[in-house]
């Protein structure tokens, strides 16, 4: 078989072999619908048929990536996906000293980076965040210079123009390295995220999911976060993670009917074990099922949620009670 590489700058991250680049496809989609197994099986004929392209090491790193937020209390797995990522790196490297202007190896090492930087943000160590941030952006916005038109790109120029201006203004123990950053630009930002959402071809759902994050938890935009976790939700309802963002907009919004719903169909696949819905899962989903039957006034199957979603965090919770414990004792006392 005779697999065929992009030689012009043009979309270079993608491979043209049709009939890889629909494993590949597949396999992302496994990723975001929670099976894992289907897609590690996909990535891993990816690397065998193009094994000096680094998009099947990449997409292979983001199973670990999903485990880990599918679980992110849980850091036993940090570590294999920071030395996968190390090794998508060495590689890109390997392709740019030969080539500066490899725009595969600049796509693929900014993603790698940056994942890295999401990771460490998201476990609060913002300062070496910033610092992959410093490392990802130059093969970013080189990449980006070289093909404009590639909507895979802003995703990664989205993340950062949106919040290189807002992070500073939450965390400012990071104001002193962005100094030797370009600022950001929040409106740009979500522009670029937006298109990316649309028109990216590997990058579209992870647009999506980082769009549904920042207009829920930034913006305050609930409309459009439920309509963004709605799509998401449809197509990958195995996927807890946009099951209960789903639920959360409609409670956010004050629909609690629709709330209920959603989050009865989580405490269902979490009281029947399917795949990726966990402790976490059915935490959260017995506390709004619980302050639901409150609102209605229906107090007996209000207390018997809350206390549920309390034995569960008694379970779960490490060192300090969660949001979710605090909130449901309070709820039992009243």
């Amino acid at each position: 078989m005779m697999v065929v590489l992009s030689s012009s700058p043009v979309q270079a991250q993608w491979i043209q072999d049709t009939s890889v680049d629909s494993r590949l496809q597949r396999g992302i989609d496994f990723v975001y619908n929670i099976e894992f197994a289907k897609a590690e099986k996909e990535f891993e004929e990816v690397i065998r048929l193009v094994p000096d392209h680094p998009a099947g090491y990449f997409f292979q790193s983001m199973t670990q990536w999903w485990r880990i937020l599918s679980n992110f209390e849980d850091e036993s797995r940090d570590k294999e996906f920071l030395v996968a990522l190390d090794k998508i790196v060495s590689m890109c490297d390997k392709r740019l000293d030969k080539d500066e202007n490899d725009v595969t190896a600049l796509f693929y090492k900014g993603g790698a980076v940056g994942f890295q930087g999401r990771l460490r943000a998201n476990r609060g160590s913002w300062l070496a965040a910033a610092n992959d941030g410093l490392v990802a952006l130059p093969p970013i916005r080189k990449a980006f210079k070289l093909d404009p038109t590639n909507s895979d790109v802003l995703l990664g120029m989205g993340i950062y123009n949106y919040y290189a201006e807002v992070i500073p203004g939450q965390y400012p123990i990071i104001k002193p390295v962005m100094i030797f950053l370009p600022s950001g630009d929040k409106k740009k930002g979500l522009e670029q995220l937006e298109t990316a959402a649309q028109k990216a071809r590997y990058a579209k759902v992870e647009a999506m999911y980082f769009l549904l994050q920042t207009y829920f938890t930034y913006e305050r935009q609930f409309v459009r976060a439920l309509e963004l976790a709605q799509a998401l939700h449809s197509k990958y309802p195995r996927n807890p993670l946009f099951h209960r963002m789903y639920g959360r907009c409609y409670v956010s919004l004050g629909y609690w009917s629709e709330a209920f719903r959603v989050f009865s169909e989580v405490e269902e696949k979490y009281r029947n074990h399917q795949p990726g819905y966990d402790v976490y899962d059915g935490r959260e989903a017995y506390y709004y099922i619980g302050r639901h039957f409150f609102l209605a006034g229906r107090l007996e199957e209000s207390l018997q949620n809350l206390l549920r979603c309390d034995e569960v965090c008694k379970r779960v919770d490490k060192s300090n009670a969660s949001g979710f414990m605090a909130m449901a004792n309070l709820m039992i006392g009243m």
